[in-house]
């Protein structure tokens, strides 16, 4: 349990590692763009045009940011999910040999019972005379 929750750790801390990447390159990307552009002036319709464009990337950045969220959330759930349902499974199935070493032993204790009889009968059938 531990080495699953270590290795939960470490892709928890790879995903956002990489969705910050994602946000930051989109950022500098952004940034970069609206140099470029601020430095060669247009005309308002021109500007107008760039501020969509811009919108557009900043919703669609909000999009991505949102469905890796979702997406982490998800994985989460489900490995959490699987993890219980592993666990459950291995415990009813060490109940089963468990269940199953009881009854061997107890038929183990009944044949010591039963081959103990069967010497004593033997043992008196062999020497009738002791009985006497």
């Amino acid at each position: 349990m531990e080495g699953s929750e270590t290795l939960r750790k470490r892709l928890k801390s790879a995903v956002e590692e990489k969705e910050l990447n994602i946000r930051d390159e989109a950022i500098a990307d952004v940034m970069d763009k609206e140099e470029t552009e601020t430095n060669a002036m247009g005309s308002e319709e021109m500007e107008l045009h760039i501020a969509h464009i811009l919108d557009k990337i900043e919703n669609f950045t909000q999009q991505v940011s949102e469905l890796l969220e979702s997406g982490k959330t998800m994985i989460k759930q489900l490995g959490d999910e699987f993890e219980e349902r592993l666990i459950l499974i291995h415990k009813e199935q060490v109940e089963k040999w468990q269940e199953e070493i009881r009854e061997l032993r107890m038929i183990d204790a009944m044949n010591e019972e039963t081959n103990a009889v069967l010497e004593n009968a033997q043992f008196l059938l062999q020497n009738p005379h002791m009985d006497s």
